[in-house]
């Protein structure tokens, strides 16, 4: 097979290639053989087929077949042995000429393929880059004392209702005189909390209850713009809860209070395991330490950040071929349609210049990963997620399990993939560039993050 390849701007390429047929003869010859073999028509034994009727019926179809997978092979070959970095797939070029398979060979085909503009980045200790130390300080470390608390405190039963508090009664549906009506809706142990109550004039109703009170109220004045709370209180359908404007009463039989827990040693044992703390000045240690952890996950995460903006101004403005990027995306986004790859096509392209200035460094800096640092990604992703919700004792062989769980899905896959380059080149980059050190409070690093 001929190929030939033209780049006359750099960025736009245009890929021919002469298809002979000695280049599919023999394929196409070997699946015809094997259709022969399966092939089931009236009046003939398996595989004694003619073969002049397998090629009549069958002939073109699996000679197309044939060429669109050696034409895919050879480019990829071509572009690899040539080091071409091409973006995307090739695409068919406007200069294709109408190509007859049934006619005899040599068939040309040409493509159009986007092409990675050139430039060169690298750092040393002359780049200088942000690096921002979050600092934990008594206030972030009591506050996280009272998540704790507040995490693994208990309900207890109490007799006088107080804001927040959950209640338990017998609801009953009132008729116009206000008593009980026949036949009307009852519900045994219906569950609330007050404090949702969004209008005060109905949620005032409920102050100062005790054990055995009867409170009577409106649901539908208590919750008028919340249908489902009325469906989930009287355990009716939301087309019946639009119609209720009834009065109801509501018999308190047990009121639960949240209590939360003491910070002891049953709370020290409850967050970090058993005896792994034994005071409040290490309890509050053991938070500082954990949460320097965290947020120097926060930070590398800004730091690469930083170093995406300063390799983004170093390299300077590269020209990509955009019209023939914009069907490329399209193709891979045909049902999104044109509008989506207008929408949405300068971002593809800062992020596609990120990648391939990201390529440059981890390739300068001899990053490799393996599936070790992808199973570790995963570990740390499962381990970020039980923290969110102040779970930090979490055995190492539960993590083993989740992380386990997310490698099964290719969408996880890719992500951990991702993420463990992106911890590789933090770690090395941060040896490599100069650090601007900078000390900042949780607060301000959440409002310079935008959160």
């Amino acid at each position: 097979m001929k190929v030939t390849f033209e780049n006359p701007d750099k960025v736009n390429g245009l890929i021919t290639l002469t298809v002979e047929e000695a280049d599919y003869k023999e394929s196409v010859e070997k699946t015809l053989k094997d259709y022969r073999k399966k092939a089931q028509v009236p009046g003939f034994r398996p595989g004694m087929v003619p073969m002049s009727m397998i090629k009549r019926q069958y002939g073109t179809a699996v000679k197309v077949d044939v060429i669109n997978k050696v034409l895919g092979e050879e480019i990829y070959k071509y572009v690899n042995e040539n080091k071409i970095q091409m973006l995307g797939e090739p695409m068919p070029s406007s200069k294709q000429e109408p190509v007859d398979v049934e006619g005899e060979a040599p068939y040309t085909f040409v493509f159009d393929i986007a092409v990675a503009p050139e430039f060169q980045i690298a750092l040393s200790g002359r780049d200088k880059v942000d690096y921002y130390n979050i600092t934990v300080d008594d206030k972030l470390i009591d506050q996280q004392v009272e998540m704790y608390a507040s995490r693994f405190g208990h309900h207890e039963k109490v007799e006088n209702y107080e804001e927040n508090d959950m209640l338990k009664g017998d609801l009953r549906e009132l008729d116009e005189n206000g008593n009980t009506k026949e036949g009307g809706i009852t519900v045994s142990e219906a569950v609330m909390m007050p404090s949702y109550i969004k209008v005060e004039e109905q949620k005032k109703l409920f102050d100062g209850s005790k054990l055995g009170d009867i409170i009577t109220f409106n649901p539908k004045k208590a919750y008028p713009e919340n249908t489902g709370e009325i469906t989930g209180l009287l355990k009716i359908t939301r087309e019946e809860a639009e119609n209720i404007t009834a009065d109801f009463s509501y018999q308190v039989t047990e009121i639960s209070r949240y209590v939360k827990a003491e910070v002891n040693q049953e709370l020290y044992d409850k967050v970090y395991g058993k005896d792994v703390v034994k005071d409040d000045k290490e309890f509050r240690e053991k938070i500082a330490e954990s949460m320097k952890a965290q947020f120097a996950v926060d930070s590398d995460f800004r730091f690469i950040q930083d170093v995406r903006k300063h390799c983004e101004k170093k390299v300077g403005k590269l020209v990509f071929p955009e019209e023939l990027l914009k069907r490329v995306m399209l193709n891979n986004n045909k049902d999104k349609g044109a509008d989506y790859v207008e929408k949405n096509f300068d971002m593809s392209i800062k992020e596609l210049e990120w990648h391939l200035i990201k390529e440059q460094l981890v390739a300068a800096n001899d990053i490799k990963i393996d599936e070790n640092d992808i199973k570790d990604a995963a570990k740390e992703a499962a381990r970020a997620q039980f923290a969110q919700y102040g779970m930090t004792n979490i055995p190492d062989e539960y993590l083993e399990n989740y992380a386990a769980d997310m490698l099964k899905k290719k969408e996880y896959v890719d992500n951990l993939v991702d993420r463990s380059i992106d911890r590789k080149l933090t770690e090395v980059l941060k040896k490599v560039v100069k650090l601007n050190e900078k000390d900042i409070t949780f607060e301000e690093f959440n409002k310079m993050m935008g959160a």
